[in-house]
């Protein structure tokens, strides 16, 4: 749920305050918090120091929530999608993946390893999880997937995330979690060939960065092309020249 909060002072502040006023009352169960999308570093540190402040009780974080304020026009009934609040609500799915990786990885550096991140935000095929995965979430949430597609999403996203861990090598979720490499000239250079492999049809790219070799039959099309390019070109130089009569 998007939960209202403050606008008159900073979000980690209200949380601050609710979950200092949750740990007065006393045999609290451990519980999790929903964050709100951060955008800027200050916003991040202050946001886990609060909840590391916490962390006896607080042992999981969901980010993130909604981007607020998002509005979507129907060109046909020339009025808003969204039929409350004057059309304005909070963006997910799809749109919002990128934000929800940066903050799952900032989150999953700055609070203490007791406390899991589950990634919340663009979940919609394996790959998806698997980035999540990779950045430090301990799980993922899906919602406007399954809002589109329905529970079956469920069974095909693992399906998807159980395909990639076996093409890497990857026993368990353990064997990945958190581990999202620096950026690096060889890194990218595997991402290239993964992709250039993808395009050729086959091939692909094991967890310890080989690239696997990649086939092509002898009735590729664009080797049927140059060939027949290449005669044509032969042609015309020899008709050029006066060596043929055509």
């Amino acid at each position: 749920a998007c939960s209202p909060l403050s606008l008159l002072r900073p979000t980690t502040y209200t949380v601050d305050a609710v979950l200092a006023a949750v740990s007065n009352l006393g045999g609290v169960p451990p519980l999790g918090v929903k964050m709100p999308p951060y955008m800027d570093g200050p916003h991040f540190e202050r946001a886990a120091q609060v909840i590391n402040k916490y962390k006896g009780m607080v042992k999981y974080v969901a980010s993130i929530n909604t981007i607020g304020n998002a509005f979507a026009v129907d060109i046909a009934a020339e009025m808003p999608v969204i039929s409350s609040n004057g059309g304005f609500a909070g963006l997910s799915g799809r749109a919002v993946k990128y934000t929800a990786l940066a903050n799952v990885k900032k989150m999953r550096d700055l609070l203490d390893p007791s406390i899991d991140v589950v990634g919340v935000g663009g979940v919609e095929t394996g790959a998806d999880a698997f980035e999540m995965i990779l950045c430090g979430a301990s799980a993922v949430q899906v919602g406007t997937c399954h809002w589109n597609e329905g529970p079956k999403c469920f069974d095909r996203i693992c399906d998807e995330l159980r395909a990639i861990m076996v093409e890497k090598g990857y026993g368990s979720v353990d064997d990945f979690k958190g581990k999202l490499k620096p950026w690096s000239k060889e890194g990218a250079a595997v991402a290239r060939a993964a992709k250039k492999a993808k395009q050729g049809g086959g091939g692909g790219v094991k967890a310890g960065g080989s690239v696997t070799s990649v086939k092509k039959g002898g009735n590729d099309p664009y080797v049927l092309i140059t060939a027949v390019l290449a005669i044509v070109v032969a042609v015309l130089l020899a008709d050029r020249f006066g060596m043929v009569e055509i």
